[in-house]
Order: C-alpha cells, then structure tokens, then sequence
C-alpha cells in the first residue's frame, strides 16, 4: 500500500465531496455539511489551490485536506493566518496515520509558501501530536462558543505567532 499525496486537481472534486461526506457521516461534533464547506471555500478568495490536497492509495483517493486564509484582528492589527478545515479520510481508511501525512505535508507546503501560522478548531488530543496548542495563550480567540481547548494553533515558523493576538475572522464562506 504506497501512500501519495497531491495537490487536489478539479476532476478530483465529485470524488472528495463524496469522501468528505463518508468521513464524517457518523462523526458527533459535525453539522455534515463539510463537504459543501469545500465546495464554498474553492470558490472564495481564501481559496489557496497549493493547500488543497489528497491522498491516495494505489491510485484511490483516500484522503483531503485544506487550508484556507483567514484574518486574525485586534483594535489596531490585522495579521494573515490559515484555517484547517477539514482533514478528510475515508472510514476504513481512519486510523492508519494518512490524515496525520496529510497535516504534516500541508504544513510543509504552507510553510513554503511562507504562511507563519496555522488556526484550527479540534480534537485536543489529535492535534496536540502536530505542534498545536490553545489559542488562547496567545490572546488569540475564535468568533463563536466552544471549549477552550478545543480552539488551537500552530506557528509554522518561530515566532510565527509573535505579537499576534485578536479575533479569528473566517472567510465569510464558513458562515453561508
């Protein structure tokens, strides 16, 4: 089984819909909806096409991820950051490690493209593994209730985050 990871191209769209759908049809804390999340998101400014990618398994796609800019703002700053939402894995491919490949190519590749921070709303304990901690050590807090430890971040660079702080602002495709 040899894993590669692509940038995500539009004739893969139809098909990462559908796994994005099957990835968290039986997830609790999702309004499955995700995939038309993509589909907006694709279609917005925040869009960063390098950022979408998939991986696949003898030609099979198996997994996706994306990052897309967002803004983070105070009274007198406004910094740019990246939003993960979502990383994707089929069902019966969960468990294997693929959606953690896929973090640590899409940080390689925002790193790249010199992208300093990374904000993200989940599993504490999952992405803890990747670097990420709680945004608000930073003074960083995102636009809507949830448990602390659950909105997080990571600096892509050192200091990435330095001087940072304010409101999440979520290209308003998270909101339609």
């Amino acid at each position: 089984m040899e894993l590669t990871i692509r940038k995500e191209k539009s004739e893969d769209y139809k098909t990462v819909f559908n796994l994005i759908e099957k990835a968290f049809e039986n997830e609790q804390m999702s309004d499955h909806k995700e995939q038309f999340l993509v589909e907006r998101l694709r279609k917005s400014n925040a869009f960063v096409p390098e950022l979408s990618m998939i991986a696949e398994i003898d030609e099979k796609i198996v997994g996706h991820i994306l990052l897309t800019k967002l803004k983070i703002k105070n009274k007198s700053n406004e910094f740019d950051s990246l939003a993960l939402a979502p990383v994707s894995v089929l069902p019966e491919f969960q468990g294997k490690g693929i959606g953690g490949k896929l973090i640590v190519e899409a940080h390689k590749k925002a790193k790249e493209l010199e992208h300093k921070s990374i904000v993200l709303l989940g599993h504490e304990n999952y992405y803890s593994r990747f670097g990420y901690e709680q945004a608000d050590k930073y003074g960083i807090e995102l636009p809507f209730e949830v448990p602390k430890e659950n909105c997080m971040v990571i600096e892509l660079v050192e200091n990435g985050l330095k001087g940072v702080n304010g409101m999440v602002e979520y290209p308003k495709e998270f909101n339609e």
